[in-house]
């Protein structure tokens, strides 16, 4: 489990709890579910096992915990098995850490990664020119990813939990770097520049044959509108955005 969780896989925890009468495993049995429905360890198997692992997957797509019971005494009602007793699990969701994978380490990125830990995101950057994705430039990070794009994906891979800020310094370079995320499970993917920067790239994204559906995973411009202009007061209002979709507020977004 702990292994899973550094590697920032998503899976469920399915305990035993309680155990009354006739039952195929004991109370503080544990198996590990991931989201594919494979397995690690046993709470039994046949049939009980197989819903334990239909609840945890659809557990997981939820992100929140639950309590099932199941008696093991008649299938012909609806029973998990014949054993004689009854069984409840605890159905644990863990999902990987909340991530802010900022992209670009500029004055923008850099303040960004500072306000970010005050609010306990783990902090992923990255930046082709690699004198910046460092920790002397950058020192709020979790992980330092120098180098081209491509390759930074290579070693971090967005997940559900992740929220993604390329705050870039040209077009040219979100039109190379914004079709690789396009299809990512990423929660959030924003994209810094101005009204009119975003339509010359949502046109370039378009003519390179990206879909309407593609682009519209993008959020741009980024962050709430707070007046922003310094570094500092772009990355409150970019994390501000963020607070409001990680609580479900609803928003609407220019495109």
């Amino acid at each position: 489990m702990t292994a899973a969780q550094e590697r920032g896989e998503s899976f469920v925890l399915a305990t035993i709890i309680r155990a009354d009468g006739s039952a195929p495993r004991h109370a503080g049995t544990k198996m590990i579910v991931w989201k594919d429905g494979r397995c690690h360890h046993t709470i039994g198997g046949g049939e009980m096992e197989a819903r334990v692992v239909k609840e945890a997957v659809a557990a997981l797509e939820e992100g929140r915990p639950r309590l099932i019971t199941y008696s093991l005494i008649d299938p012909a009602k609806g029973d998990a098995g014949v054993c004689g007793g009854e069984v409840e699990l605890y159905i644990e969701p863990y999902l990987p850490p909340k991530t802010l994978f900022i992209i670009g380490c500029g004055h923008v990125g850099r303040a960004l990664a500072a306000q970010a830990k005050l609010l306990d995101f783990r902090v992923v950057v990255t930046d082709d020119r690699v004198e910046l994705a460092t920790s002397e430039t950058i020192p709020h990070a979790d992980l330092y990813l120098p180098g081209p794009f491509a390759d930074a994906l290579t070693q971090f891979s967005p997940h559900k939990n992740t929220y993604i800020t390329a705050v870039t310094r040209n077009v040219p370079l979100d039109l190379h770097i914004l079709p690789q995320l396009a299809d990512s499970p990423a929660a959030y993917i924003g994209v810094m520049g101005s009204r009119r920067r975003w339509a010359q790239t949502k046109e370039a994204l378009l003519a390179a044959g990206m879909t309407e559906a593609q682009i519209g995973r993008f959020h741009s411009p980024i962050g709430l509108d707070i007046g922003a202009e310094t570094p500092a007061e772009i990355a409150v209002a970019v994390l501000a955005e963020l607070i409001k979709i990680e609580r479900g507020s609803s928003l609407l977004y220019s495109s």
